[in-house]
């Protein structure tokens, strides 16, 4: 059975959770995909028939072993930077519950570390871009954002 060409160009459901602790928010390097050399928040593709948070909490665990709490929408964005890739991305937040993150996929990002928000680390992936405008300005929705 053939793919119908257009299925691989429709867009994709990711998550993105910024996660804080004492004031500092969680990033790591991205290693491979789109984005490659960027430092990232935990996140990940949502799989089929799973909630925002449930995706958070997994994509969390599996990226970094940590667990997090008091999660809530932050942003919603047409995500187009990295075309031909195309992403609806969900950004949220959380807060930090337990647990000193570990690089559990050494070969999808580096290891993770605690930033202060007036000297995060460059460049950042473009949905953390999105992600800190959102704090700064309290905006929720970002319409075909590539640059």
């Amino acid at each position: 059975m053939s793919q119908n060409p257009t299925d691989v160009l429709r867009p994709k459901a990711g998550v993105g959770v910024m996660i804080i602790k004492d004031g500092k928010v969680l990033l790591s390097k991205r290693l491979d995909s789109h984005g490659a050399g960027e430092y990232s928040f935990p996140g990940g593709h949502l799989e089929h028939l799973e909630s925002f948070e449930t995706c958070a909490i997994r994509e969390t665990a599996e990226e970094c072993g940590i667990e997090i709490q008091n999660i809530r929408f932050q942003f919603l964005a047409n995500m187009t930077a990295y075309a031909p890739k195309h992403y609806v991305h969900i950004g949220l937040v959380a807060d930090w519950k337990a647990g000193e993150p570990q690089a559990l996929e050494a070969n999808k990002s580096g290891p993770w570390g605690w930033y202060d928000f007036d000297a995060l680390p460059e460049p950042l992936f473009y949905a953390c871009t999105l992600a800190l405008e959102s704090c700064q300005t309290g905006r929720s929705y970002f319409d075909t954002m590539s640059e």
